[in-house]
């Protein structure tokens, strides 16, 4: 491999790795299930790496990231078509198209979120990671923590109130600054 091609490999895993949640976020919301979202980011990740040479530097990586998810969605639901859980095409155009919109103001929510549970004590990040792992089984989450399922899920709703407000304080700092 020459260095110039490891230089490009190095640009594409940098560009990837910084856009990927978000990318990953945006098939998510369009596709009804994390195993399809996951299967969808698959296909995703080998065209970009396929078209990075198409991908003109200087240009923003996420914009163009988000026009082949779309494609990649939408192909997805073509295969899927005869399944009442799929979207329609021009449903599937109207939220890609609005979640493009809404990107800056999700991304900026991304890192408060972050912010705050940094700032979590360990025993309650694991928990809440534990939670919302996919396959989580909240009973045996509960049992790790020492409650009853109902007392877990009230501490989870407790939780998730002080990041609601640890993010809000967070986005009102960034924009008093």
């Amino acid at each position: 491999m020459s260095p110039a091609e490891i230089e490009e490999h190095q640009r594409f895993l940098r560009s990837l790795t910084a856009h990927e949640p978000a990318v990953r976020a945006y098939v998510r919301r369009l596709v009804p299930s994390r195993a399809d979202a996951d299967d969808v980011m698959q296909e995703v990740a080998i065209v970009l790496w396929e078209k990075f040479s198409e991908f003109q530097e200087g240009s923003e990586f996420r914009p163009w990231a988000f026009g082949i998810a779309r494609f990649k969605v939408l192909s997805w639901l073509r295969d899927k078509g005869r399944d009442r859980l799929v979207l329609s095409e021009e449903v599937v155009d109207l939220i890609a198209e609005e979640t493009a919109q809404d990107e800056t103001r999700l991304e900026r929510q991304r890192r408060a979120l972050e912010t705050c549970t940094q700032k979590l004590e360990p025993e309650q990040k694991q928990l809440l990671m534990q939670a919302y792992q996919p396959q989580a089984r909240i009973q045996q989450v509960a049992a790790i923590s020492g409650r009853s399922v109902t007392g877990f899920y009230q501490w989870l709703h407790r939780l998730r109130r002080l990041l609601a407000d640890c993010v809000q304080r967070e986005l009102a700092k960034e924009d008093a600054s």
